[in-house]
């Protein structure tokens, strides 16, 4: 499988994920836009977010995807990072019912006990997708669904840009980038029993461009993905 160390382009200064966020968190609500994530999780057809009662949000930085699951009405929200600097944003937020600093692949949470499992703009710190998907197939009850959003391997091929933020000093500063085909998504989420509800895929279209005007050789390209799969069984 390809190495995102073979398309990187800015060969910035890495740091591993936890150093990273802490640095980041006190500026990546400016940072981030809807259309990376949120605007994308408006587009999908499933889950049905009403019917959802409990979730365990893996990954869950700021709060940003904790405080949309609770405008779609779900009050119980797990939370779990490992940065302790973006689980102190997330607490100021208030949109999850417990937070705890844990690892994405092992996070101390209660098997079974999930109706939805979700993840936003974490893959590319993991080395191996196979370990996420079978922890979210551990916290996930028979019928839930895991959503899992992703910076588009495609985009991160053309521009050769890693996951980074400026440093309060002004230096950019990359954090720890994997990049991951779809296949190797499909291949370790269908091992573990999962099966693919739905795809979707957002371009790099005017919203952006208007912010990131460099980014007008991108127009069309895809810049993120969700992908939604569902653990057979009726919960």
């Amino acid at each position: 499988m390809p190495s995102f160390a073979d398309f990187d382009r800015r060969n910035y200064a890495t740091v591993d994920v936890a150093t990273g966020y802490d640095g980041w968190a006190p500026t990546y609500e400016q940072t981030v836009m809807d259309e990376m994530d949120l605007a994308l999780l408006e587009r999908l057809h499933h889950p049905d977010w009403a019917r959802v009662r409990r979730a365990a949000d893996l990954g869950c930085g700021t709060g940003r995807t904790g405080a949309w699951l609770r405008g779609r009405g779900i009050t119980n929200i797990d939370g779990v990072d490992v940065s302790a600097g973006m689980l102190a944003q997330a607490r100021t937020r208030g949109a999850h019912t417990t937070l705890a600093e844990a690892d994405v692949r092992d996070t101390g949470l209660s098997s079974g006990a999930y109706d939805l499992v979700i993840s936003s703009l974490i893959d590319e710190h993991l080395p191996k997708l196979q370990p996420y998907y079978a922890e979210a197939w551990r916290l996930a009850a028979p019928g839930a669904h895991c959503v899992m959003v992703s910076y588009h391997p495609q985009f991160m091929m053309v521009t050769g840009m890693p996951t980074h933020y400026t440093a309060s000093s002004g230096e950019s500063v990359a954090i720890s980038t994997e990049l991951h085909l779809v296949s190797e998504h499909m291949s370790a989420a269908l091992e573990m029993g999962w099966v693919l509800t739905e795809m979707a895929e957002a371009l790099v279209e005017d919203a952006w461009i208007a912010t990131k005007p460099k980014w007008a050789d991108l127009r069309g390209h895809p810049f993120t993905m969700a992908m939604v799969w569902t653990r057979p069984g009726q919960s």
